[in-house]
């Protein structure tokens, strides 16, 4: 990188996007709750690791929401099967009886084997038809979603193109030689020595 809006916007962006995951994955899981608490009566599940809780066909599902199929590691798996163990303990001290099943639910994406074994991952149109029953729910969501993203691109590029030329003025006024080159030296120091 040779100037300092690069510097900048490419730092800016990441956090940008961080959040907007974040952000954008807690509202789908609160709508697919809602659409779910009214079409079979689910709710926002009190245990650990577990998002939703609904009847259905004879079985407690027990669902834990993530945005897209790619959504962790091994050890963050490993702990998502955990969580649905314990949940399946704790269901079963009030009712040993209660068939549970453990749903990885994803809001968008494809997964063509969703038997896991220890649950299912049901993403896209078959996470949105399960929670609704509704085969075409996916692409009933979509229009009202573009609508209002489109209602706030041009305010969210004004603001974002301000704020890009705020903090590439101060990273220049801090971390700039007199002749315009990036003072590598002094922000790399500020970065990773003791001293700051």
């Amino acid at each position: 990188m040779l100037t300092a809006e690069q510097i900048v916007k490419t730092q800016v962006d990441a956090h940008i996007s961080s959040n907007e995951e974040t952000i954008f994955g807690d509202w789908l899981e609160g709508l697919a709750i809602f659409i779910n608490g009214q079409v079979y009566g689910g709710w926002k599940s009190g245990i650990t690791g577990i998002d939703l809780e609904f009847d259905n066909a004879g079985f407690r599902h027990i669902v834990t929401i993530k945005s897209g199929p790619n959504w962790g590691n091994s050890s963050q798996i490993q702990k998502m099967k955990e969580d649905f163990k314990t949940a399946q303990k704790t269901l079963r001290t009030g009712n040993s009886n209660l068939a549970i099943k453990a749903i990885n639910g994803c809001c968008y994406g494809r997964d063509n084997k969703p038997d896991k074994g220890d649950y299912f991952k049901y993403c896209g149109q078959l996470f949105w038809e399960f929670i609704s029953g509704n085969h075409e729910l996916y692409l009933e969501i979509i229009k009202p979603l573009g609508y209002k993203a489109k209602e706030k691109n041009d305010e969210f590029l004004l603001l974002y193109s301000q704020m890009i030329n705020k903090f590439t003025r101060t990273f220049a006024n801090g971390y700039c030689k007199e002749n315009g080159d990036i003072d590598w030296k002094k922000l790399v120091r500020l970065n990773s020595s003791i001293s700051g």
